[in-house]
């Protein structure tokens, strides 16, 4: 009897997770299309198929928790496209084009993902995402800090380099999202030779 309770419960849970997901892939594509003012509720049901918003007020608290897994699941899909990516170059300049030009090519991949990101973190404030990108920047900066330290990048202030790499990527994404014929891999190409020049011993 234990057993087959255990089963139902983890049926459950298995349901309930699927359901979140659907309910947050549906938020990313409404955001990407519609903008973060007209993601309601019942835009976001319609998307994913539910009879009624009850379906999302049931797994998320409010709007804000669920723009919370929006911003987690962005991170976490364009991360693991990412990464490996960049691990795979072994110097300090092949590190930085790869996070540069895998960053803009995760836009073909996953087309709704980072204009959705952008749409939410404009139109709304998030201290604990703010924190950890503020972390994420602290690190990018400090990788080059090393790297300036082993001889690899020239001289610069690597916390100002690593903000306009950053702004420079954002504003590629928030093109992309009203020109869609803008070549991404021109651009990624493009932004990558123009920071290894600036970063270039």
């Amino acid at each position: 009897m234990q057993a087959n309770n255990r089963a139902t419960e983890q049926e459950r849970t298995f349901t309930e997770a699927a359901r979140r997901a659907q309910i947050v892939g549906a938020a990313i594509e409404v955001i990407a299309d519609l903008g973060y003012g007209k993601a309601t509720f019942a835009r976001i049901a319609e998307r994913a198929g539910l009879s009624s918003t009850g379906m999302i007020s049931y797994h998320f608290k409010g709007k804000d928790d669920l723009m919370r897994e929006v911003v987690a699941e962005v991170l976490r899909v364009v991360g693991e496209y990412m990464v490996p990516r960049i691990e795979a170059e072994s110097t300090a300049r092949g590190r930085l084009r790869a996070h540069i030009e895998s960053n803009i090519a995760a836009l073909t991949v996953y087309p709704k993902h980072l204009p959705a990101l952008v749409e939410v973190l404009t139109n709304t404030r998030m201290p604990d995402f703010d924190a950890s990108m503020d972390a994420f920047l602290h690190d990018i900066a400090d990788r080059m800090r090393a790297a300036q330290a082993a001889g690899e990048f020239g001289e610069f202030d690597p916390w100002v380099m690593a903000l306009a790499i950053r702004s420079a990527i954002d504003a590629v994404i928030s093109r992309a999202a009203t020109d869609p014929g803008l070549d991404l891999a021109l651009c990624g190409r493009e932004l990558a030779d123009l920071f290894d020049r600036a970063t270039r011993k």
